[in-house]
């Protein structure tokens, strides 16, 4: 595992409070990776992330699920609209939780959606009360990830499932050269920590869950951060960062450090299915 002492929760939620703005302008509703089978457009790509974890996944039609990190609430969005999940989904920015719940209402999805601003660490739902829980793209930003997951494990129901996709350190042992690549990328996305595949695979276990599917994924969804790239730099959203604050500079100019350490093997990118036992 990586870890770095210099990122703060307060830094992490002022960034997607005012980054949100930027997330939907460079990229889209859903704010993750996209997943690319071939030359599918970005907004294609999106969304076949968010298919291929539910059909890993399995996820049944009316169940219960929690959506930890939801961001803007795309995911949220569709796993009501395509699986009528009853979902709650979870930020740490009040400006993305008023996001979703509009975005919900204007697209009168059902059953819909309910979106609260909370912490992850620290939000308390009842004991076995869940179906799923979904999880994409939020863990990198936690700073006790086994308490984190230990947590989650007791709102499932027996047999319930976790869901996740993460932005993961590649496994031991590491060149000096990929510990740099993936420290920068911690220091430039506010990550405390990134774990490896293997560390998540403990911290399931220790959780009382058991991982029944999990690969890695970063072939199919390293291109976002390219088209990202290109983006910005073909747009003024780099002087508006200036404008906002050296934090939000520092996301855009990192866009070539988390490629690079993609490339390199410094960072994976992976998806783990884990159940509780019976």
């Amino acid at each position: 595992m990586i870890e770095i002492a210099s990122v703060q929760k307060r830094v992490i939620r002022n960034h997607y409070d005012i980054a949100t703005l930027f997330y939907r302008l460079l990229w889209g509703p859903h704010i993750h990776h996209g997943y690319w089978e071939s030359n599918e457009s970005p907004a294609i790509a999106q969304l076949q992330l968010t298919e291929n974890l539910a059909r890993h996944a399995m996820i049944r039609e009316g169940s219960t699920l929690y959506d930890i990190g939801c961001g803007m609430g795309g995911s949220s969005q569709w796993l009501a609209k395509h699986r009528q999940c009853e979902v709650t989904g979870v930020t740490l920015s009040p400006v993305q939780r008023n996001w979703a719940s509009l975005s919900a209402r204007m697209h009168n999805i059902q059953p819909r959606p309910k979106f609260v601003c909370a912490d992850a660490e620290t939000i308390q739902f009842a004991a076995e009360s869940a179906d799923y829980v979904w999880s994409v793209e939020c863990t990198e930003h936690l700073f006790d990830k086994p308490a984190f997951f230990k947590n989650a494990a007791s709102w499932l129901k027996p047999k319930g499932r976790f869901a996740l996709c993460a932005w993961l350190v590649g496994e031991s042992p590491l060149s000096a050269m990929q510990i740099e690549q993936a420290t920068q990328v911690c220091h430039g996305m506010f990550c405390p920590s990134l774990g490896s595949q293997s560390d998540y695979g403990k911290w399931f276990s220790d959780a009382g869950l058991v991982v029944v599917d999990q690969g890695i994924w970063t072939r199919q969804v390293e291109r976002t951060w390219e088209i990202c790239r290109n983006r910005v730099e073909r747009t003024g959203v780099r002087y508006l960062a200036k404008i906002l604050g050296k934090n939000h500079t520092l996301f855009l100019n990192h866009f070539d450090a988390i490629l690079n350490a993609y490339r390199s093997g410094a960072m994976e990118y992976g998806y783990f299915i884990a159940e509780k036992s019976s």
